[in-house]
């Protein structure tokens, strides 16, 4: 599965042409679906975001999509995604988080949770932009009862820059000799530059604790 997921991800636009060709329009709809489960589901926090957006907004470029459309339903995705995440997070609170499981590790909610105190709401639009987070996020709101209006605000400002970023740089992009020739290239950068924070961030909070227990 792990095999699968990671070719997936890095050579998303092979699978994504096979998906247009075999589903033609029904693609929106299976993408809506992905989008969904990747914000609003917190047992799937491996699902592409960044490089499907991406790759999605390069075929839109070559008319496989319609760009606006496609922004419309991947936007709508994101906003569902999160306020159904943050009803879990109210409903379950901490409980589902006392024990590892095979598809839910209590470190990510935790990591998530130290985002959150340190940026406050505006976490949920700057996780939008980092694996992992982006779908813990909307759970903590949730489970520390957020004021869901405010929380909603956030969400909607976030799915809208998260999607117009990425789709627009894909439609943009995406198409251009560079990054076709070396798609694959592009989307590593992509996967590492979202994944660059929070390493940065997890290795100064080892390296604090560690300095905090040599004192």
């Amino acid at each position: 599965m792990v095999k699968e997921l990671i070719d997936f991800l890095f050579h998303v636009d092979k699978h994504l042409a096979i998906l247009i060709q075999n589903f033609g329009s029904w693609s929106y709809l299976i993408l809506f679906a992905i989008i969904f489960a990747e914000t609003g589901l917190v047992i799937t926090p491996f699902l592409p975001g960044d490089s499907l957006l991406f790759a999605a907004g390069a075929f839109a470029a070559n008319g496989a999509f319609d760009v606006w459309k496609l922004s419309g339903i991947l936007m709508a995705a994101a906003i569902i995604g999160d306020s159904v995440n943050y009803a879990i997070g109210k409903a379950v609170g901490f409980g589902i988080c006392s024990a590892d499981s095979r598809f839910f590790k209590k470190e990510y909610l935790d990591k998530t949770h130290a985002f959150y105190e340190k940026h406050g709401g505006k976490t949920i639009i700057l996780a939008r932009f980092i694996p992992i987070v982006r779908t813990f996020a909307p759970f903590v709101a949730g489970a520390g009862s957020m004021n869901y209006p405010f929380f909603f605000l956030y969400n909607v400002v976030g799915a809208i820059l998260w999607v117009a970023i990425f789709v627009g740089g894909g439609f943009y992009f995406g198409n251009a000799p560079v990054v076709k020739e070396n798609f694959s290239i592009a989307i590593l950068v992509i996967v590492i530059l979202s994944i660059l924070p929070p390493a940065i961030g997890m290795w100064r909070h080892k390296a604090r604790k560690k300095r905090a227990a040599g004192n």
